[in-house]
């Protein structure tokens, strides 16, 4: 038995990279998980996956963009088991590019996704919380904001009013509610193969297969953050590389 053992967590983000290896490990270790993602075909291959390992998996196609869909990942995990305990916010996106290439459908993606994907999350979860007493919200942000570097600068601005936001959350949340930050580095995911500057792109991907770590990591920050007794909140963990500046 765990801190983590029947709980109910819902995770965004949940078809590949961190967001499936924090459903496997939770599942793995007793959580009752309701997976959102946009790619629908790699959220039932994870939910399969755990079913198969004997974990108990609902799954919703959620893009954090649109509020409903937030709200009917939330429904789903209700009207499956009766609560929800936690709330893994890993959805995000990371359009890495110089400034002056002036990238603003990238810019206005990274604020839906990064920012507003977590306030529609909040916004579903947190009356579900107060009616029940208790539950948590684990928020994945990035060392990006921590270290602010060149090609960075609007990822790393979205993470950080995460940040920001994470703490006033927790100051306004009360005894009941936890709120929990994790910041990941260097992690080997697909995440550089979506930006779409060619040279940023190849310098990203040459630098997780020389020092990335794997999403089992940060998962297991994230099981450590939800397994500590009620009234021990984890409020910001930082994972990074041993070799990452």
């Amino acid at each position: 038995m765990t801190g983590i053992d029947g709980k109910v967590v819902a995770i965004t983000g949940a078809s590949s990279g961190i967001g499936e290896a924090t459903a496997v490990l939770l599942a793995e270790r007793g959580a009752r998980v309701a997976l959102g993602a946009r790619r629908a075909d790699h959220l039932i291959d994870v939910a399969e996956r755990i079913t198969r390992a004997g974990g108990e998996v609902v799954h919703v196609p959620t893009d954090v963009r649109r509020r409903a869909d937030l709200t009917a990942l939330v429904a789903a995990a209700e009207e499956r088991w009766g609560r929800l305990d936690v709330l893994v916010a890993n959805a995000g996106v990371g359009h890495i590019a110089p400034l002056d290439e002036l990238d603003v459908d990238g810019w206005e993606e990274m604020i839906d996704v990064n920012l507003k994907g977590v306030l529609f999350g909040v916004a579903a979860a947190l009356p579900v919380f107060r009616r029940q007493g208790s539950g948590q919200f684990v928020t994945v942000v990035s060392t990006s904001g921590l270290r602010i570097t060149p090609d960075q600068a609007v990822y790393a601005a979205t993470k950080n009013a995460v940040r920001t936001f994470s703490e006033g959350l927790r100051q306004e949340a009360g005894a009941a509610l936890r709120v929990s930050t994790v910041s990941p580095g260097f992690v080997g995911t697909d995440f550089a193969a979506g930006v779409r500057n060619p040279d940023v792109r190849e310098q990203l991907l040459a630098q997780r297969d020389r020092i990335a770590i794997p999403p089992a990591a940060i998962a297991r920050a994230i099981a450590y953050a939800i397994e500590q007794p009620d009234d021990v909140d984890v409020n910001e963990i930082v994972v990074r590389p041993t070799a990452q500046a």
